[in-house]
């Protein structure tokens, strides 16, 4: 199978590096497993494993990144780069999504020479699952050049537009793939370490990707809110859908991040901004989820950090709110979420806003107490938060800041977050600029990373801000 010259440039890894073969990724090889004949599985589903744990992986580095922009996770440290908008350098998450690709597209291949065509729409899907991050995050980047033929080092950038419909296309085709019948080769439930071979499964994950990046134009003249509701009918039913994984080399990303902040190396404290909006400080309502994430101060109550002063005490005195060793997200195997049935609640909410109000409550409803059946909480405490005057203000005095504000928490260290953040114009209440902002307003994009501007500097798009608004952005 060829090497892609993409993954060359910019990794800078010596030929014969990579290979597509499942042994040559043993990391992937051994997550719970025992058999010691695993290297012998086909190539096409060590791709299959690699792959849709990757593709999580990519999920979790660009919520990593995201979620100090939003507010929800803060920096201990004062003045920290992702707290106050500094252009640190992100060429690994680019690297990873490139490189997750690059394993992807030969598994199109593959699957293509063996008429394995479930394994054909998986691909597909998961190829426009990693764009979108990168358009979302970067905006124009390398795609149609990226894995052509011959000694390209410098690859063209295609529009950030033109690969947004592309990933609309791979979607369509993707699910066509699925629906293709008699595949010679069928998904693996084993190495399918998001949906466990389940194509339904898929196909809905499919739609449900269709109908976040259909919503992405909410602020375009030619957003169709109409097509958002379509997919949305074909997409997840019930938390029991939901796009993620459960299995990990080692630990879950976010227990090893709670883990290593309980032994000292501080990380993954919440930030005051999103502390706040739970313990009944910015709204006045208790929220059930917030035991559910984090645990009490020494002081026996919840308090964030605010962006940029980072810690007030000593960072082991547990004065602040962290990730909990114990909570949903971050508890040892906790579930690495991709896409989520309480997310297409509230997209359907705002989707259906204006044509039908009383839909678009009852949705925003959904969405909130499908979140807190997915963190757990019970039953009386979901119910007594969901009948407060403060969430529950009927439809006549229900607003999309509400509707918002509930996504905010509903998508907590997802990348979605700070995409709705910048479609939201960041109106959360009481959300301000990190203190020591290096802007004057809020950030709206990442910078390209040095292993493009070093290596691809004569196509890489110039930048004039981190506020420069990309183009569903306007």
């Amino acid at each position: 199978m060829k090497r892609t010259l993409l993954k060359i440039y910019t990794l800078a890894l010596a030929a014969g590096l990579f290979c597509a073969l499942p042994a040559c990724k043993k990391g992937y090889l051994d997550i719970n497993q025992t058999d010691p004949n695993l290297t012998q599985r086909p190539p096409i589903n060590g791709l299959l494993v690699a792959t849709t744990y990757q593709s999580a992986i990519n999920v979790y580095s660009t919520g990593y990144i995201t979620s100090y922009y939003v507010q929800q996770l803060a920096s201990p440290n004062t003045g920290s780069g992702s707290d106050i908008y500094d252009d640190v350098d992100r060429s690994a998450n680019w690297q990873a999504i490139y490189l997750n690709v690059t394993d992807i597209r030969q598994m199109k291949q593959l699957a293509l020479a063996q008429k394995a065509y479930e394994h054909l729409g998986v691909a597909d899907i998961l190829e426009a699952l990693n764009m979108s991050m990168v358009i979302d995050m970067y905006g124009d980047a390398p795609y149609r050049e990226a894995w052509s033929e011959g000694e390209n080092l410098r690859p063209e950038y295609d529009g950030a537009k033109v690969i947004y419909d592309s990933c609309l296309s791979l979607i369509y085709q993707g699910v066509a793939a699925l629906n293709t019948p008699d595949p010679l080769v069928a998904l693996d439930p084993v190495n399918d370490l998001v949906h466990g071979g389940n194509k339904a499964a898929w196909i809905k994950t499919g739609y449900a990707l269709k109908a976040r990046l259909l919503n992405r134009k909410s602020k375009l003249p030619d957003y169709d809110a109409a097509a958002v509701l379509a997919a949305l009918e074909l997409a997840y039913d019930s938390n029991a859908d939901d796009a993620q994984i459960t299995r990990f080399e080692s630990l879950s990303p976010w227990n090893s991040v709670a883990k290593n902040n309980a032994s000292g190396t501080l990380d993954g404290w919440l930030s005051a901004t999103f502390v706040n909006a739970l313990n009944g400080t910015t709204y006045g309502v208790f929220d059930p989820r917030l035991p559910l994430i984090t645990d009490t101060t020494r002081f026996g109550d919840y308090r964030g950090t605010v962006n940029g002063v980072g810690r007030t005490g000593s960072g082991t005195d547990n004065a602040q709110s962290a990730l909990s060793v114990n909570g949903f997200y971050s508890r040892g195997g906790a579930p690495l979420l991709m896409l989520t049935y309480a997310e297409m609640k509230f997209i359907e909410s705002e989707a259906s806003f204006v044509a039908n109000k009383a839909g678009s409550y009852q949705a925003y409803l959904d969405g909130i107490a499908a979140h807190m059946d997915k963190l757990g909480v019970a039953p009386a405490a979901k119910q007594a938060y969901v009948s407060n005057p403060v969430v529950a203000v009927g439809q006549a005095a229900f607003t999309k800041d509400l509707l918002f504000k509930e996504k905010y928490v509903a998508t907590f260290l997802q990348p979605e977050t700070w995409t709705d953040a910048r479609r939201y114009d960041y109106k959360y209440k009481n959300f301000q600029l990190p203190q020591g902002a290096l802007l004057n307003t809020f950030i709206r994009r990442v910078g390209y990373p040095t292993s493009e501007t070093s290596r691809n500097p004569e196509n890489v798009p110039p930048v004039g801000s981190l506020a420069d608004h990309l183009w569903w952005d306007k």
